[in-house]
Formats: C-alpha cells, structure tokens, sequence
C-alpha cells in the first residue's frame, strides 16, 4: 500500500519501521523539525528522521501543515492513506481529506479514554489496571475519530512510562499493520466515558509528601524517565527514579524515618515510600546504598522542606 507517514518519537519510529518490513511503500515521510536538545542545546534529529534517512525515504519537516505548498505536496503523493504516530501537529480538515482512505492514527491508549499528549503517563498517575492501543480514523477533534480496532495491555506495578512506551510502541506497529489489512469496520467513540491526557507539566513532577505513598509511587514511576519526579534535600533537588510503598510509619510527611541498603523510607500522607533509586543534582543515578555512603541522609531528615 502506498502511504504517507506523520510522526516524530520513538513510538512513532516502530510503527515506521513495522510499516517497512510489511512492504509497504512509504512515499513521504513528515517529521517535526530538528531541535534544540541536551546541554549545548545542539539540534536533535527526532527517530522517525533518523531511520527514514537511514532508509532513503522521501523527507519534509514543515512547522506547520496549513501552508497550500505542504498540501499540495502530500496531495501529489496520490497515497491510499496517511498513517499518524505520535507526530505532534495538528492535521487540518485538507489534509485529512487528502488520502483515500483518511488518515489513521496510532494512539497509546484504549480510546475514548485518554484522549490528548500524554496516554502513558495519565494512566499510570491514575492506577490504571490496564491500557493499550487504538487505531482510530482521523477527525478535526481531538483524538476524537471512530474506532477501527483495539490491542490491549496489562499495567504492572512496576511499570514505569519507558517501560509502559516499549510494551506499547510495538503493539501499535502490529495494530496498524492489521488495520491497514483486515479494513476492519468503525466505530464511534462514547464521548460520555472521555477522559482528557493533558501535556505533563514540568511542576507536576514535584512530589507532595503529604499525599499517600500509592499516589507517590505512581507519580515517580509516571515520570521515569521524563521529567522525573523529583523533591529536594537541603534546598538541593533530588530526583526520585524508583520506589515502593512502604509500611507506615508515624511522621511528617516527607521525613526520612529509615535508611539503609534496601532503600530510604519517607514517610507520606498516608503509609511511607522506600526509594530505592535517587540522584542528586549533576550527579549519576545511584541505588540506595551507593548514595548512602556518599550523603548522610539519617532518620529524622526531611525532603521537601
């Protein structure tokens, strides 16, 4: 099948990839333009340009997709569809109209729940039991489109969002492949059941003690490895990269209440969270009692403050 193909991370260059393999004809490629990243703020060729380079495809990477000169290039393409993956630009109503069979979209949750930036890292914040895949026909709406076809997952207690994102990123190549395939019938989306995965914003990741040590542990594993959950120690940040709920122990919440080498318990709003893996600001990573035996760190000692 001749395609056009939208994306811009990790989870979009699976699909990519999958795509390849299968033998379809990708015959241009749309990724977000290169940006500023890491300490020298270099720019950063995002995954899907590094593998449609590395395979020879057709590349463009326009900041927006309402110029006519964009338009008329992807209608030029006389693709039988448009496959979206984690692109991050909006598609106007020309362009979803501009494949023959629409544009599909690979999105990481079990639409219509959470719709919108950030499906992985909602869903672990929430508790989620399980998630998933949906391709869904593309619409002016926001994640709003009918349902062609579902996949889905369990969510293990230690799950974080990387690890969530490499279960996921695969099954969405596989679901694509089947949709494109077995053309299967939609279905529409109960807006009633609609829940909302807004962009994560970097003051969420700041841990409030006073909240319960479940609550805690999702949000630490919510954002591992973006921005990381973090709280502070003598004024300083500390990032938070693995814990665990604990038993619970009688303190203010964000007091240190035992240390040693199978990790440091905090004591939270409700229970106590044993961190296991934490790093200090322009420092490694370190398990508990690495960082023990370069931090005093003793009972009594309070995060957050």
């Amino acid at each position: 099948m001749k395609l056009i193909f939208a994306g811009t991370s990790e989870f979009a260059a699976a699909a990519l990839e999958g795509l390849l393999a299968a033998g379809h004809v990708v015959a241009l490629t749309l990724t977000q333009p290169d940006r500023p990243a890491g300490r020298g703020l270099k720019p950063h060729e995002s995954a899907v340009k590094k593998l449609a380079l590395a395979r020879g495809l057709p590349l463009v990477q326009p900041t927006s997709l309402r110029q006519p000169e964009i338009q008329g290039q992807l209608r030029n393409v006389c693709a039988d569809a448009m496959v979206v993956a984690a692109y991050g630009l909006i598609l106007p109503p020309a362009v979803l109209l501009v494949p023959a069979r629409g544009c599909l979209n690979i999105h990481a949750s079990l639409l219509p729940r959470w719709r919108g930036a950030a499906p992985i890292q909602r869903a672990l914040l929430n508790g989620d039991r399980e998630t998933g895949i949906t391709i869904m026909q593309m619409e002016a709406g926001l994640d709003t489109g009918a349902i062609l076809l579902q996949e889905k997952i369990a969510i293990s207690d230690d799950d974080t969002a990387q690890t969530l994102h490499d279960k996921l990123a695969p099954l969405g190549a596989r679901a694509i492949l089947r949709a494109l395939s077995e053309n299967p019938a939609s279905r529409a989306q109960d807006d009633g059941a609609a829940t909302y995965a807004a962009k994560i914003a970097k003051a969420e990741a700041a841990i409030d003690w006073s909240r319960s040590a479940v609550e805690v542990c999702r949000q630490i594993r919510a954002f591992n490895p973006a921005p990381g959950a973090a709280t502070t120690l003598d004024g300083a940040t500390l990032k938070i990269w693995c814990a665990q709920p604990a038993a619970h122990r009688t303190a203010l919440p964000g007091t240190v209440v035992g240390a040693g080498a199978n990790g440091i318990v905090v004591a939270a709003g409700a229970g106590a969270v044993n961190v296991t893996v934490l790093q200090k600001a322009g420092a490694k990573r370190l398990a508990a009692r690495a960082f023990l035996a370069g931090a005093a760190l003793t009972p009594g000692t309070r995060l957050g403050v």
